[in-house]
Order: structure tokens, then sequence, then C-alpha cells
């Protein structure tokens, strides 16, 4: 994605984020479901957007967050490896949950990003800064997203809006 070619108004979003909150299934996952012969739920996810997590981190002192509606041992695993804080787990109103993050961390909406591909993820998207989804997202939330990411879910959309952010971010300093 190139950041020329983005209105001013969403590199200005982007220059102010102090925490990145995502969806899991269809967003670091490309919304797949595999079993076990054990019957245990396994998950695909991909490690450009591990590196995205931690680039954010280092380069920029962002942090992480997950806000999944399902209870899954595979995301607290995958949160864990990457060093997520804030992974809240069969969250089925997302917006309440994203409401006590900022509250419990004192952070405006304008400091947080929400990264999101379902109608789930909308009321989310109401209560903060810059809004987002991976090029597969459903058209609803296609429409109301400040930022249409080129890759889908699962293929390192992440890592693209980590990648926009940073970019936004070096842009500023110049």
């Amino acid at each position: 994605m190139d950041i020329d070619l983005i209105s001013s108004d969403i590199a200005l979003r982007a220059r102010q984020v102090k925490l990145v909150l995502t969806d899991c299934d269809g967003v670091l996952t490309d919304g797949g479901v595999y079993y076990s012969a054990r019957g245990e739920e396994l998950k695909r996810f991909n490690i450009r957007d591990g590196m995205g997590v931690e680039r954010l981190w280092k380069l920029a002192g962002i942090e992480t967050g997950i806000i999944t509606g399902e209870n899954s041992p595979s995301v607290a695993r995958r949160a864990k490896k990457l060093g997520i804080i804030e992974c809240h787990l069969g969250a089925k109103d997302k917006a309440a949950t994203v409401g006590a993050i900022l509250e419990s961390r004192n952070l405006s909406a304008r400091e947080v990003a929400y990264l999101g591909d379902d109608v789930n993820d909308l009321p989310a998207f109401a209560l903060v800064g810059l809004t987002s989804c991976p090029g597969d997202a459903f058209d609803e939330v296609k429409q109301v997203a400040n930022l249409v990411l080129e890759r889908p879910g699962g293929h390192g959309a992440f890592r693209e809006l980590a990648e926009f952010i940073l970019k936004a971010r070096t842009l500023a300093d110049l």
C-alpha cells in the first residue's frame, strides 16, 4: 500500500496510534478451522503478521491486542508467543471490550487502531481513531473502514497495517 496515495487524515490518524487491536479469525487467520485427530481446533497464523507485532513494539513502542469472540487455546498460545498482553477470548461484545481497554490504559480513541473483518467488529470501529480491514473483509466493513488493506486475512494483513503505521510515523519525522 502506497502511503502517498492515502489521505493526509488517515496518515495523521496512523501517526497517533499507541495500541493496535485486532480480531483474530479472518484477520490473523484466513478464517479456516482445522481439527486434529483428537478433535482439537487448530488455526493457521502468518509469521509475517507476528513480525508486524514485533516491529510495532520495537520500532515505535506500539502494543498489540487481540479481541476475538472465540475461546481458542491456539489464539492464547499465539498471543503469548508474541508477547501480546491484551488477549481477550470469548469477547461477544467487542465494543465493551475496547471500551474497557481504553479506560484501563487511559487511552483516547485517537490513540487506538482496530483491524476487523466482519460485522461483529463494526461496533468496536466506532470507539477508535483508525479503522482498517483485510482486503477480503465483508463488504459492509470495507464501506466504513478508514483503510482497506490489500492483503487478505491470514496472509499478512496485520503486517501491512503495521508497516503503514510505521511509515506514517517515519514520514512525520522527516
